[in-house]
């Protein structure tokens, strides 16, 4: 088989720059890993920045996002028990933020790639990328058990932090620069109405918090553990009687709590690899930079990464 574009990875910044290529009138091929129902399974970002909404109008796949998404012109930072807002609309010119949850986006991309007859191969394994320092790039994979390989013109590596892309770099052509943090993100989704109509970001001596949202009906809460803590040492109780306490009384009195449909505990990091340019491979979104997602930044970026590839 052969393409002008390989993608290899189905998660936005692959999807994106498919879209963007398909309009384009450039060919490319989609390779992942996993399913797609697996893929849209994962509970990932849900505030798009104005760069990020403009680029998905400029793809053809806006249109959902505006009649569901919730658009808020500013936020709220909690410092001392005291609330201080964030005029973003007003302090950028108009400028706001679009909290559209991840797979939701994700689901509009597919089914834009779906209804243009364009290729993507999910459940790719043993996925490996060749001569992308020469003029003909290939890609190798596995799929239902038979060899398979992809000519191109191009690779974009949008597979991740863990994807194949960066790690076939010669180790000497590639610089990477990682910080570590000494803390970690319990993340609890529920489907309760949220607890304020934008974003509330809390600085409090027991530790960060940050009250987030995905629609009228899903809140998604975050507290800052020790990277010590167990997921299973937190019950939905101990959660809620935890990010009270870091709370103002009005959060407070407003917070509607009830049973988890997910929880998690993410460590933090921040990484950066450079250059993302090697001969015909390009690397995008976590393929190439991982930052903490306390401003909402992972999926801005790599909407950023695409528009300029």
């Amino acid at each position: 088989m052969r393409t002008q574009v390989a993608i290899i990875g189905a998660g936005p910044s692959g999807l994106i720059l498919g879209q963007l290529l398909h309009r384009a009138g450039i060919d490319a091929v989609v390779l992942e890993a996993q399913t797609a129902d697996y893929v849209l399974g994962r509970i990932r970002a849900g505030v798009l920045e104005q760069v990020a909404v403009d680029l998905l109008d400029e793809a053809g796949v806006g249109t959902r996002m505006h009649a569901e998404g919730l658009p808020h012109k500013g936020f709220d930072i909690l410092i001392g028990g005291r609330r201080h807002h964030i005029d973003l609309y007003g302090l950028t010119g108009g400028s706001q933020v679009m909290v559209y949850g991840q797979t939701e986006l994700t689901k509009d991309l597919m089914q834009a790639r779906a209804a243009a007859g364009l290729t993507t191969v999910y459940e790719a394994k043993e996925v490996s990328i060749h001569d992308f320092d020469g003029e003909r790039p290939r890609v190798r994979y596995l799929k239902d058990g038979v060899r398979q390989e992809l000519e191109c013109d191009f690779i974009a590596g949008c597979d991740g932090f863990h994807g194949v892309c960066r790690a076939s770099v010669p180790k000497n052509a590639i610089s990477n620069f990682e910080r570590v943090y000494p803390f970690g993100w319990l993340g609890l989704l529920s489907d309760t109405p949220p607890v304020s109509e934008e974003l509330i970001y809390a600085k409090h001596e027991r530790g960060f918090a940050l009250c987030s949202m995905r629609s009228h009906t899903r809140s998604r809460y975050y507290l800052q553990v020790p990277l010590s803590e167990k997921v299973e040492a937190w019950s939905d109780e101990r959660f809620w009687e935890e990010l009270r306490l870091r709370l103002d009384p009005k959060a407070n009195a407003d917070l509607v709590t009830g049973p988890s449909i997910e929880k998690s505990i993410a460590p933090l990091r921040s990484f950066v690899a450079e250059p993302m340019r090697f001969g015909r491979l390009f690397l995008a979104g976590d393929a190439a930079h991982i930052v903490p997602p306390t401003g909402a930044k992972g999926l801005n970026l790599a909407a950023s990464d695409v528009r300029y590839l």
